[in-house]
């Protein structure tokens, strides 16, 4: 396997938070976002697409992380990553869902480029556009969890699966831009009950051997 992703990325740290508690083995290959590496010509020959992450594996290459997780789950089923009644594996894809499409969507590349056209290269502006987004992804995640008798140690039951995988790094992303986590005392023990295992912990962005700023 193959991952192709950049550092800090959230969908990449999913992929190798994934990966880590399948304990597969794989191969990181840098793609820089910031430098563009995305759209040379080696990685569009390998994913014509240029989606980063993405992840060569049983002689194709697959996109969009949340797919490829469930993938993973599908072809190594221990542990699982999703609950086996199906209402709940339902619960935990919403979980996921909301946090890739409500949490997420300002930390992409297209989005900041048209921020940094009304806002130029205010980072403090950038910042408090991202707080309120994922402020009210948090805020939406925490009321789902909090005091439903699903919510274990983790997002859904004691086992660590898709909606924590999901959870943690938009965490990890809101601590860098200093938003106040205490409104969300639900999400912040999953996300240090998570942080103990060391699947989570070695997926974090400032353990990445390649990183580059």
């Amino acid at each position: 396997m193959k991952l192709y992703g950049y550092y800090r990325s959230s969908a990449a740290f999913r992929l190798r938070i994934a990966l880590n508690l399948k304990q597969l083995d794989f191969d990181n290959a840098f793609i820089h976002l910031r430098r563009g590496d995305q759209s040379r010509t080696d990685f569009l020959d390998v994913n014509p697409q240029g989606l980063v992450p993405a992840l060569e594996v049983d002689g194709q290459t697959l996109t969009q992380s949340l797919p490829i997780i469930e993938y993973l789950d599908e072809t190594h089923p221990e542990p699982p990553l999703l609950p086996r009644d199906a209402a709940g594996r339902a619960r935990v894809r919403a979980l996921a869902a909301i946090v890739a499409c409500d949490i997420h969507p300002l930390n992409n590349l297209r989005v900041l480029r048209y921020l940094h056209g009304p806002l130029g290269h205010d980072e403090e502006a950038l910042g408090t556009w991202y707080n309120r987004w994922i402020d009210a992804g948090f805020r939406a995640i925490e009321g789902l969890l909090a005091g439903d008798a699903r919510t274990g140690a983790f997002c859904h039951g004691d086992q660590p699966g898709l909606a924590d995988i999901a959870v943690v790094p938009q965490v990890v992303n809101a601590e860098r831009y200093r938003l106040d986590l205490a409104p969300y005392p639900t999400i912040t023990r999953i996300f240090e009950t998570c942080m103990q295992l060391d699947a989570f912990a070695a997926a974090h962005p400032e353990k990445q051997p390649d990183r580059e700023e």
